[in-house]
């Protein structure tokens, strides 16, 4: 019998498998596609993923170096997760060891073993079960506690009973305390809970949506659920779910934002009686392999992630949902360049399992496929509940005085919703107290060493950022050009907007939700509790604002800084506009409180503003693909981006002149450039690019397959960092 070939997948920027032998005296029935192994790998040793078990390799036997350890008796990755990563690594040029090496948790690529922790529940003692509810009359949440876990003497996970919105801690803690509960090991059997809330009756619309989605489980349909902000997709999906886990399968909902992470958990937490996984970045790495391991073990019917959880296991798939898919977060913006949505699409294929893609906006790219045939489109046109759509108004501020950027008019709607002990959110896009830090005497500016940007002024810590590349330094005492003290901060940040806000608003208390104010554990849910509690009225922030939340008590949506968008070089940036408009807008008037939405802008007959506001989004896109149809740009061609950047300047344009002489003329296939990147320094590297469009899909590919591998040839490849993007979100 030959001697087994092992195909080994290892990180590394080489295109290609490595064959090993096995490791002496493994077991044969170990040597499974999708298990880990530690193979000796250049001066060191990494740890790949085995792809293929071959009778023969290219190599002579003798030149083989046998793998050092098989660390998994049976396949991390299935067969299914495999051919996902070999299809990623093809159409996005990409090694396939990097895309493996991406399904895995970090403990799990650094070797750690693939265990489960044991799962732990809260029981009733002795004790409890002997306590007659008339002696919790008075602790009505302890009862109901002790009434929960009657109903399951066989245990009830703790994170069942995490929600701050169920509010079950305090009871938990008093009841163990009084030795009526007791925490300890739970079956492998799952416990199910009853849920703590009743469901809202679903109107016509979203009961439609409900039944055509159900009625394509066991098979790959895609659809597209256009609902207007406030419509209730939520509800609709957690319709789904409940039906999807009855069937004793599993549900993958991907968000885009992690601060849309908690609130989404603890609303899932409220309706559903099942356990959830979630994966994001801010979690402890531990804690995200034990909830890839249970999402794999099939122990957590729902997943709930941002986008890398699309890469999670699971051991009997369902349904796909991708809230928010028009959201440019869903796309890896280095490395391995994926778009999750795109990746979700052919992993729902692949289970032959439906997938759900929900957006009040939803990409130019998602409605072209829907009016295509190849989604399934279902509308929400009407807000949940009896909402009603909020109201616009357009604010001409030409010839205006601004103080800090607000105008009269606009500060009178703030007082009159504030007044009405409403809620009022003021959204700017802009982080930080001032973009700009200039001496009013010589007119210096400061700005950053290693990138072409300014540096933005950030108060509360005394200190000037560069958003791009990370860099900081104390605010200057004085200009260093002429020595003048005249420094002066321009323009606006959202802690500018909160230190003027609280000024004229002196007593109102507000919050302000940006990245600033979040980096702190915990600090984003403690913020939206005190929007939830009515506590804040002013609500300030960026796009982490604007997002999914729903606040209920919202009446004015103030959108600040609009012409900023509407004259973007990149192609997308009327569609990104108006999604962000809309998205905002939708923030107002969710429940009994009528809406209003008002924007300030210098261009108050701008075309995007005045068909979005008088016609809606769908007349909005529909306009916006008849253009990009007349310019042949996506979805109507396909594009790929190369990338280059060096320390020297000229070297990047230099190695893309000679990339693009390897090309020479194919036909349906157009290049522009080498042109300097939208910012041609950054951290102290010069950065170009080469575009590559083409009407037909299949021929980008076909070039960018020959094309890929000649590049690492090239003289100036080592000399410079190149990368390539396949379907780019971002052109210029």
């Amino acid at each position: 019998m030959p001697c087994p070939i092992l195909r080994i997948a290892v990180p590394s920027p080489l295109p290609q498998t490595f064959d090993y032998l096995p490791p002496p005296h493994c077991p044969h029935e170990w040597l499974l596609p999708g298990v880990r192994v530690r193979v000796p790998f250049g001066r060191g040793r990494a740890i790949g993923v085995l792809v293929e078990v071959a009778t023969h390799s290219a190599l002579a036997l003798e030149r083989l170096k046998p793998a050092l350890e098989v660390l998994d008796d049976s396949p991390l990755l299935s067969v299914e997760q495999l051919e996902l990563a070999q299809w990623a690594s093809q159409y996005y040029h990409y090694p396939i060891g990097e895309v493996l090496s991406a399904l895995l948790p970090a403990l799990l690529r650094q070797g750690q073993a693939a265990c489960l922790d044991e799962l732990r529940g809260w029981y009733l003692t002795a004790t409890g079960l002997a306590v007659q509810p008339e002696a919790v009359a008075r602790a009505p949440r302890q009862a109901a506690l002790l009434a929960l876990l009657r109903r399951h003497p066989e245990g009830v996970l703790p994170e069942l009973l995490a929600s701050e919105r169920a509010a079950w801690r305090p009871a938990l803690r008093a009841l163990n305390a009084k030795g009526w509960i007791e925490e300890r090991a739970l079956p492998i059997a799952l416990p199910v809970i009853d849920s703590v809330v009743t469901p809202p009756q679903l109107n016509a619309a979203q009961q439609t949506a409900v039944e055509a989605v159900a009625a394509a489980f066991g098979q790959f349909q895609p659809f597209l659920l256009d609902g207007v902000t406030g419509s209730g997709k939520t509800e609709v999906y957690l319709r789904l779910i409940q039906q999807v886990i009855a069937q004793g399968r599993q549900v993958l909902v991907l968000v885009p934002e992690i601060g849309l992470t908690p609130q989404l958990v603890g609303r899932f937490q409220e309706r559903l009686n099942v356990p959830l996984a979630v994966l994001h970045s801010n979690l402890a790495e531990g804690v995200r392999l034990q909830a890839w391991l249970q999402a794999r073990a099939g122990l957590a019917p729902v997943v709930i992630g941002t986008r890398s959880a699309l890469f999670t296991p699971l051991a009997a798939p369902g349904l796909i949902i991708i809230d928010e898919e028009h959201d440019l977060s869903y796309k890896q913006q280095d490395g391995f360049r994926y778009h999750a949505r795109d990746l979700a699409l052919l992993r729902a294929k692949r289970c032959g399992i439906p997938v759900l893609l929900g957006s009040a906006t939803p990409s130019l790219e998602t409605l072209y496929n829907a009016q295509q045939g190849r989604y399934q489109m279902l509308h929400l046109p009407e807000r949940a509940g009896g909402a009603v759509h909020p109201s616009f108004e357009v604010l001409d501020v030409r010839q205006r005085r601004l103080q800090h950027g607000l105008s009269a008019p606009l500060l009178e709607r703030l007082e009159q919703c504030l007044q009405g002990s409403g809620q009022a959110l003021v959204f700017l896009n802009r982080r930080g107290y001032a973009p700009t830090l200039l001496c009013h005497d010589c007119g210096w500016v400061a700005q950053c060493q290693r990138c072409d940007a300014r540096l933005v002024m950030h108060h509360a810590q005394r200190v000037l950022c560069c958003h791009h590349c990370g860099a900081q330094r104390p605010v200057y005492p004085a200009c260093p050009e002429c020595k003048s003290a005249e420094l002066r901060a321009l323009g606006q940040g959202t802690e500018r907007l909160e230190q003027v806000l609280a000024e004229r608003f002196p007593g109102v208390e507000q919050v302000r939700i940006d990245r600033d104010s979040t980096r702190r554990k915990g600090a984003l849910e403690a913020l939206l509790d005190e929007v939830h509690s009515g506590r804040a009225r002013l609500l300030i922030g960026t796009q982490m604002l604007a997002k999914g939340h729903h606040f209920p008590e919202v009446s004015l949506a103030v959108i600040l800084d609009v012409d900023h968008g509407l004259f973007g070089a990149d192609f997308r940036a009327g569609e990104r506009m108006a999604q962000l408009i809309v998205q905002v807008a939708g923030r107002a008037g969710r429940a009994d409180r009528p809406g209003h939405v008002v924007m300030q802008t210098h261009h108050p007959d701008h075309p995007l503003l005045r068909l979005l506001i008088t016609e809606g989004y769908p007349a909005f896109a529909a306009a916006a693909l008849e253009e990009r149809h007349a310019a042949q740009l996506p979805p109507y061609s396909s594009l790929a981006l190369l990338r280059a950047e060096a320390a020297d300047a000229a070297l990047p344009q230099a190695f893309l002149e000679q990339a693009r002489e390897l090309v020479g003329t194919v036909p349906g296939v157009e290049l522009f450039g080498p042109m300097a990147a939208p910012m041609a320094r950054r951290a102290g590297r010069y950065r170009a690019q080469l575009l590559l469009q083409a009407a037909q899909r299949g021929v980008l590919q076909h070039l960018l397959h020959e094309w890929t591998p000649q590049l690492a040839t090239l003289k100036l490849s080592r000399k410079v960092r190149w990368s390539l993007d396949v379907d780019p979100m971002e052109v210029l």
